[in-house]
Protein backbone atom coordinates (compact mmCIF):
# COMPACT_ATOMS: atom_id res chain seq x y z
CA UNK A 1 0.00 0.00 0.00
CA UNK A 2 1.40 3.21 -0.79
CA UNK A 3 2.64 6.07 1.69
CA UNK A 4 2.81 9.25 0.96
CA UNK A 5 4.43 12.30 2.36
CA UNK A 6 2.97 15.17 2.32
CA UNK A 7 4.12 18.88 2.83
CA UNK A 8 2.20 22.20 3.76
CA UNK A 9 4.12 25.65 3.77
CA UNK A 10 1.75 28.00 2.30
CA UNK A 11 1.01 30.34 5.38
CA UNK A 12 3.08 30.43 8.63
CA UNK A 13 2.13 27.15 9.64
CA UNK A 14 4.77 24.61 8.75
CA UNK A 15 3.11 21.26 8.62
CA UNK A 16 4.29 17.44 7.08
CA UNK A 17 2.04 14.48 7.33
CA UNK A 18 2.21 10.68 5.88
CA UNK A 19 -0.43 8.89 4.67
CA UNK A 20 -1.18 5.18 3.31
CA UNK A 21 -4.18 5.45 1.01
CA UNK A 22 -5.12 8.76 2.23
CA UNK A 23 -5.57 7.69 5.77
CA UNK A 24 -3.51 9.48 8.45
CA UNK A 25 -0.45 7.97 9.90
CA UNK A 26 1.28 10.54 11.55
CA UNK A 27 1.67 14.56 11.58
CA UNK A 28 4.14 16.80 13.11
CA UNK A 29 3.01 20.89 12.67
CA UNK A 30 5.02 24.19 13.99
CA UNK A 31 2.93 27.52 13.77
CA UNK A 32 5.31 30.17 14.44
CA UNK A 33 6.37 32.49 11.63
CA UNK A 34 9.44 32.24 9.39
CA UNK A 35 9.93 28.48 10.21
CA UNK A 36 9.47 27.21 7.65
CA UNK A 37 13.20 27.83 6.23
CA UNK A 38 15.14 26.07 9.33
CA UNK A 39 12.37 23.58 10.92
CA UNK A 40 10.68 21.77 7.49
CA UNK A 41 13.39 19.53 7.06
CA UNK A 42 13.32 18.49 10.73
CA UNK A 43 10.45 18.37 10.71
CA UNK A 44 9.98 15.29 8.04
CA UNK A 45 12.93 13.69 9.67
CA UNK A 46 10.54 13.58 13.13
CA UNK A 47 7.81 12.49 10.97
CA UNK A 48 9.32 9.54 9.56
CA UNK A 49 11.32 8.36 12.44
CA UNK A 50 8.06 9.03 14.43
CA UNK A 51 6.24 6.26 12.13
CA UNK A 52 9.13 3.93 11.15
CA UNK A 53 9.88 4.64 7.58
CA UNK A 54 12.70 5.97 5.34
CA UNK A 55 12.44 8.50 2.73
CA UNK A 56 13.22 5.28 0.56
CA UNK A 57 9.66 4.05 1.39
CA UNK A 58 7.64 7.03 -0.08
CA UNK A 59 5.80 6.03 -2.96
CA UNK A 60 5.66 9.69 -3.60
CA UNK A 61 5.83 13.33 -2.48
CA UNK A 62 3.12 15.80 -1.94
CA UNK A 63 3.16 20.06 -1.78
CA UNK A 64 0.97 22.62 -0.99
CA UNK A 65 1.40 24.54 -3.83
CA UNK A 66 -0.71 27.68 -3.03
CA UNK A 67 -2.16 29.98 -3.37
CA UNK A 68 -0.66 31.40 -0.35
CA UNK A 69 2.81 33.06 0.92
CA UNK A 70 4.89 33.32 -1.71
CA UNK A 71 8.03 32.57 0.32
CA UNK A 72 6.77 29.51 2.08
CA UNK A 73 5.52 28.24 -1.43
CA UNK A 74 9.08 28.25 -2.97
CA UNK A 75 10.44 26.76 0.38
CA UNK A 76 7.92 23.83 0.18
CA UNK A 77 8.23 23.33 -3.73
CA UNK A 78 11.50 23.40 -3.79
CA UNK A 79 12.26 21.29 -0.88
CA UNK A 80 9.83 18.51 -2.11
CA UNK A 81 11.57 18.63 -5.83
CA UNK A 82 15.25 18.29 -4.33
CA UNK A 83 13.97 14.97 -2.28
CA UNK A 84 11.83 13.33 -5.31
CA UNK A 85 14.79 14.35 -7.96
CA UNK A 86 17.09 12.10 -5.38
CA UNK A 87 15.11 9.54 -4.96
CA UNK A 88 13.78 9.24 -8.11
CA UNK A 89 9.86 9.64 -6.90
CA UNK A 90 7.02 11.45 -8.17
CA UNK A 91 6.01 14.28 -6.80
CA UNK A 92 2.11 15.73 -6.31
CA UNK A 93 0.59 19.07 -6.41
CA UNK A 94 -2.08 19.82 -3.96
CA UNK A 95 -4.36 23.07 -4.40
CA UNK A 96 -4.28 24.97 -1.35
CA UNK A 97 -7.38 25.45 -0.73
CA UNK A 98 -8.87 22.18 -2.09
CA UNK A 99 -7.21 20.52 0.73
CA UNK A 100 -8.43 22.96 3.39
CA UNK A 101 -12.20 22.42 1.66
CA UNK A 102 -11.61 18.31 2.63
CA UNK A 103 -10.85 19.52 6.06
CA UNK A 104 -14.02 22.06 6.35
CA UNK A 105 -16.30 19.13 4.73
CA UNK A 106 -15.04 17.02 7.85
CA UNK A 107 -17.19 19.67 9.95
CA UNK A 108 -19.93 20.51 8.00
CA UNK A 109 -23.31 19.37 9.04
CA UNK A 110 -25.56 21.91 6.96
CA UNK A 111 -24.44 20.58 3.65
CA UNK A 112 -23.23 23.64 3.12
CA UNK A 113 -20.93 24.92 0.17
CA UNK A 114 -17.53 24.89 1.69
CA UNK A 115 -15.38 28.43 1.32
CA UNK A 116 -11.66 28.31 2.27
CA UNK A 117 -9.90 31.53 2.36
CA UNK A 118 -6.37 32.47 2.55
CA UNK A 119 -5.86 36.10 4.00
CA UNK A 120 -4.08 38.32 0.76
CA UNK A 121 -3.98 41.65 2.63
CA UNK A 122 -6.43 44.46 3.05
CA UNK A 123 -9.96 43.07 2.34
CA UNK A 124 -8.85 40.71 -0.32
CA UNK A 125 -8.43 36.97 0.17
CA UNK A 126 -7.73 33.75 -1.85
CA UNK A 127 -10.71 31.47 -2.27
CA UNK A 128 -12.73 28.97 -4.23
CA UNK A 129 -16.03 27.35 -3.40
CA UNK A 130 -16.73 23.92 -3.29
CA UNK A 131 -19.79 21.48 -2.67
CA UNK A 132 -19.79 18.84 0.05
CA UNK A 133 -18.81 16.37 -2.60
CA UNK A 134 -15.51 18.35 -2.78
CA UNK A 135 -16.12 19.41 -6.46
CA UNK A 136 -14.95 22.84 -7.86
CA UNK A 137 -18.24 25.10 -7.90
CA UNK A 138 -16.12 28.52 -8.14
CA UNK A 139 -12.16 27.70 -8.99
CA UNK A 140 -9.61 29.42 -6.79
CA UNK A 141 -9.28 32.95 -7.38
CA UNK A 142 -8.38 36.34 -5.47
CA UNK A 143 -11.08 37.98 -4.24
CA UNK A 144 -11.89 41.40 -2.87
CA UNK A 145 -14.45 41.44 0.08
CA UNK A 146 -18.12 43.64 0.28
CA UNK A 147 -20.95 43.66 1.21
CA UNK A 148 -21.83 42.08 -2.17
CA UNK A 149 -19.69 39.23 -2.34
CA UNK A 150 -21.13 35.73 -2.75
CA UNK A 151 -24.55 37.06 -3.19
CA UNK A 152 -25.55 34.87 -5.84
CA UNK A 153 -25.28 32.31 -3.38
CA UNK A 154 -25.68 33.81 -0.08
CA UNK A 155 -29.43 34.21 -0.86
CA UNK A 156 -30.93 31.05 -0.95
CA UNK A 157 -27.50 28.62 -0.07
CA UNK A 158 -25.51 28.27 3.15
CA UNK A 159 -21.93 28.49 2.85
CA UNK A 160 -19.49 27.68 5.55
CA UNK A 161 -16.10 30.27 5.69
CA UNK A 162 -13.39 29.33 7.21
CA UNK A 163 -8.83 29.83 7.00
CA UNK A 164 -7.35 33.27 8.41
CA UNK A 165 -9.33 35.24 5.66
CA UNK A 166 -12.72 34.66 6.77
CA UNK A 167 -12.12 36.47 9.82
CA UNK A 168 -12.79 40.15 7.37
CA UNK A 169 -15.30 38.34 5.43
CA UNK A 170 -17.17 37.96 8.78
CA UNK A 171 -17.23 41.84 9.76
CA UNK A 172 -18.84 42.34 6.13
CA UNK A 173 -21.06 39.63 5.65
CA UNK A 174 -21.47 37.87 9.23
CA UNK A 175 -25.00 39.78 9.11
CA UNK A 176 -26.30 37.46 6.41
CA UNK A 177 -27.98 34.72 7.60
CA UNK A 178 -26.71 31.88 5.25
CA UNK A 179 -23.17 33.12 6.52
CA UNK A 180 -21.34 30.69 8.51
CA UNK A 181 -18.20 30.78 9.98
CA UNK A 182 -15.79 28.45 11.87
CA UNK A 183 -12.07 29.21 13.03
CA UNK A 184 -11.43 25.43 13.22
CA UNK A 185 -9.55 24.25 9.81
CA UNK A 186 -6.12 25.93 8.64
CA UNK A 187 -3.59 24.89 5.62
CA UNK A 188 -2.37 21.32 7.26
CA UNK A 189 -0.76 18.88 5.97
CA UNK A 190 -3.35 16.61 7.31
CA UNK A 191 -5.65 17.46 5.36
CA UNK A 192 -3.97 16.82 2.33
CA UNK A 193 -3.77 12.54 2.15
CA UNK A 194 -7.48 12.63 0.60
CA UNK A 195 -6.41 14.12 -2.59
CA UNK A 196 -2.55 13.30 -3.05
CA UNK A 197 -4.41 9.45 -2.58
CA UNK A 198 -6.76 10.22 -5.18
CA UNK A 199 -3.69 11.69 -7.63
CA UNK A 200 -1.43 8.82 -6.70
CA UNK A 201 -4.50 6.55 -7.97
CA UNK A 202 -4.73 8.57 -11.42
CA UNK A 203 -0.70 8.94 -11.88
CA UNK A 204 -2.02 12.97 -12.04
CA UNK A 205 1.98 13.66 -11.25
CA UNK A 206 4.03 16.84 -12.06
CA UNK A 207 6.77 17.61 -14.59
CA UNK A 208 9.43 17.43 -11.79
CA UNK A 209 11.98 20.19 -13.89
CA UNK A 210 9.26 22.38 -14.73
CA UNK A 211 6.84 21.98 -11.96
CA UNK A 212 6.53 25.35 -9.94
CA UNK A 213 3.86 26.91 -7.04
CA UNK A 214 0.65 28.40 -7.91
CA UNK A 215 1.33 31.71 -6.72
CA UNK A 216 -1.92 33.02 -8.40
CA UNK A 217 -0.81 37.05 -8.25
CA UNK A 218 2.35 37.91 -9.66
CA UNK A 219 5.19 38.80 -6.95
CA UNK A 220 5.61 42.49 -5.90
CA UNK A 221 8.96 42.97 -3.90
CA UNK A 222 8.79 46.04 -1.31
CA UNK A 223 11.13 48.48 -0.19
CA UNK A 224 13.18 46.52 2.42
CA UNK A 225 12.61 48.11 6.69
CA UNK A 226 15.81 50.05 7.72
Amino acid sequence: MSVILSVETSTKICSVALHREGHLLGCQELFLEKSHSSQLVVLIQDVLKQCDFSLDDMAAFAVSVGPGSYTGLRIGVSTIKGLCYGLDKPVIAVNTLEAMAYGGGQLNDENALLCPMIDARRMEVYCLIMNHQLEVVEKTQAKIIDEHSFADYLTDQKILFFGNGAAKCREVLGYQQNALFTGRVSPSAIHMGYVAAQKFREKAFEDLAYFEPFYLKDFLAGKPKK
